[in-house]
């Protein structure tokens, strides 16, 4: 049996407005926290108390995702910048 090899050239990534989507994701995990917090003793009673811990390290999880994609956003502004002033 013979390995598949595609035909064509893989297509290039698409780049969106990652830094507004990282924020929005880490706000939505966060509101999702503080909706759940005055339902702790309910999910402590039946045992889900994981359900909140998991928004809350959503939303921490997303800090780190911001600074990351601002970083690498700025890094590829620096790159394009570079490209464009360098000797042709």
């Amino acid at each position: 049996m013979t390995k598949w090899t595609p035909t064509h050239e893989a297509p290039e990534p698409l780049e969106g407005p990652v830094v507004p989507t990282i924020v929005g994701g880490t706000i939505l995990w966060f509101v999702l926290f503080l909706v759940q917090l005055p339902f702790y003793g309910w999910f402590d009673d039946h045992g889900h108390t994981w359900w909140v811990w998991t928004c809350l390290a959503g939303a921490g999880l997303g800090l780190i995702g911001i600074w990351y994609v601002r970083g690498r956003d700025a890094a590829i502004k620096r790159d394009a910048a570079a490209q464009g002033a360098g000797p042709e």
